[in-house]
C-alpha cells in the first residue's frame, strides 16, 4: 500500500496540520465479483461505444444501413428457392418466405452480435491498455449495436406480413421478451469468446465456422416438428430453438412451445452467469497480452 506524504504547517503561533489528499493503491480482493453497480455507472459509455460501432460498421459504404436488410433478405430468397421450392420443406402452413425470414431475423442478429463481440476486445486494444473502465462494456456494446440492425430488418418482415395477408395479433408483443432472451444468449457467447480471443487468436477464425454449424442445428430452414419426437429434447438444449419457434408462434398464431422456451431460458441464464464470471477472471490479463 502506497500513501502520499502529509506536510505539516504552523499558523497564528499554534501548530496545525494541513492534510493533502491521500492516494491509496491496494491490491485487489481475492476472488471474482461482477460489481453490477460499477457497470451501471458506466452506462453512458455503453451508449457511446454502441453508437461508435454502428457508425464504424457503415462508414464509407455505398448502401449504408441497407446492408442490415440485404443479408437476411438474400438468405431468405436462397432458402426459399432451394428448400421451399425444390426440397418442399414443410413450414407449418406458413408461406415459406415468411417462415424462413421470421427465423433468419433473430438468427442474423445472433450471428452478427457474436461475431462482432468476439473480435471487439482485440479491436479496441488501445482503449483496453490505456483507459480504465469495465471491460464487459465492449462486447456488450457490440451486441447492442446488432439490435439496431435487427430493428431495421424487422421493417421488411412487417411488409411481408401485409403482403401475405397475415393479421397482427396482440400476442406479437411476445417478441420483446423473446428477443431479450436472444440477447442474453448473444451476450453469453459474445463475452466468453471475446475473452478467449484475447489469449487465443484462433477463436476469430473458428467462430464463423462454429456459428455456421449452429445455424443448421437451429430450426430456421425447417420446423422442429420434422425432428423425431424422441430427439427433440436435444434440439431444445439449443436456447435459440425456443426463441425462433416461439417468435413464429407470436407472429403467425401458432401454439407456444413453453417447455422449449423454459429450457432455453434456463440454459441462457446459466450461460450468461458463467460467461460473465469467466470474463472477469480473464480480464486481469487483458492489458498484458492484448
Amino acid at each position: 500500500m502506497l500513501e502520499a506524504p502529509i506536510p505539516e504547517s504552523a499558523s497564528s503561533g499554534s501548530p496545525a496540520v494541513q492534510r493533502t489528499p491521500t492516494l491509496t493503491i491496494e491490491a485487489g480482493r481475492r476472488g471474482v465479483r461482477l460489481d453490477l453497480a460499477e457497470l451501471w455507472s458506466y452506462r453512458e459509455l455503453l451508449y457511446f461505444l454502441t453508437w461508435r460501432d454502428i457508425k464504424v460498421r457503415y462508414k464509407q459504404t455505398v448502401l449504408g444501413a441497407a446492408w442490415a436488410i440485404l443479408q437476411p433478405v438474400v438468405a431468405m430468397l436462397v432458402f426459399t428457392l432451394f428448400f421451399g421450392k425444390l426440397a418442399h420443406m414443410p413450414s407449418n402452413g406458413i408461406p415459406y418466405p415468411l417462415f424462413a425470414y421470421a427465423g433468419l431475423l433473430p438468427w442474423t442478429f445472433f450471428a452478427n452480435a457474436v461475431n462482432n463481440a468476439g473480435d471487439s476486445l482485440v479491436g479496441s486494444s488501445a482503449l483496453v491498455t490505456k483507459v480504465y473502465f469495465p471491460r464487459l462494456v465492449i462486447p456488450s456494446a457490440a451486441v447492442c449495436a446488432a439490435l439496431v440492425d435487427f430493428a431495421i430488418a424487422s421493417v421488411v418482415l412487417l411488409g411481408m406480413m401485409q403482403w401475405y395477408g397475415v393479421a397482427f395479433a396482440p400476442r406479437i408483443v411476445m417478441i420483446v421478451p423473446l428477443m431479450m432472451l436472444a440477447t442474453m444468449v448473444a451476450m453469453a457467447v459474445g463475452m466468453w469468446t471475446s475473452a478467449l480471443n484475447v489469449k487465443y487468436r484462433d477463436v476469430r477464425y473458428a467462430l464463423p465456422f462454429l456459428i455456421q454449424i449452429w445455424m443448421f442445428a437451429t430450426p430456421i430452414i425447417y420446423p422442429s416438428t420434422i425432428v423425431p419426437e424422441r430427439w427433440r429434447w436435444l434440439l431444445a438444449l439449443n436456447p435459440l430453438t425456443g426463441v425462433i419457434e416461439n417468435i413464429r408462434s407470436a407472429l403467425f398464431g401458432l401454439a407456444f412451445d413453453w417447455p422449449a422456451l423454459a429450457t432455453g431460458a434456463g440454459i441462457a441464464l446459466v450461460g450468461l452467469v458463467y460467461a460473465a464470471y469467466s470474463f472477469r477472471r480473464m480480464e486481469r490479463q487483458f492489458a498484458d497480452i492484448i
